[in-house]
């Protein structure tokens, strides 16, 4: 079983950046696909992207695509959302989590991830 630890998460201007990280515990972190969510106040938890295992395959929502970027790092058992051009409407809960299956089934949705980290707060002020 993975436990995930977000980290980096802030106040940060519009047009500001901000890099988040998660952490897996585990010797299998790079047999997982991860992804990024979040979460504003009174709304669904939404996608932001998601990398596959080995970080050949990369998959963004269109809200983000071109200003977020992920990376892993397998061997430090990170993976990292590079956050550009940070916009009022990004403010929300960020989460990280953890596919065994390597997207086999999809990778937009909450329940195709099998762990969650607890989440840390990006908020942009305009």
């Amino acid at each position: 079983q993975a436990q995930l630890v977000e980290s980096g998460g802030g106040l940060v201007q519009a047009g500001g950046s901000l890099t988040l990280s998660c952490t897996a515990s585990g010797r299998t972190f790079s047999e997982y696909a991860m992804g990024w969510f979040r979460q504003a106040p009174g709304k669904e938890r939404e996608f932001v992207g998601a990398v596959t295992w080995s970080g050949r395959r990369l998959y963004y929502a269109d809200s983000v695509k071109g200003r977020f970027t992920i990376s892993r790092r397998n061997a430090e058992n990170t993976v990292y959302l590079r956050m550009n051009s940070l916009k009022p409407e990004d403010t929300a809960v960020y989460y990280c989590a953890a596919d065994k299956t390597n997207l086999r089934y999809g990778s937009t949705h909450p329940s195709f991830y099998d762990y969650w980290g607890q989440g840390t707060q990006v908020t942009v002020s305009s």
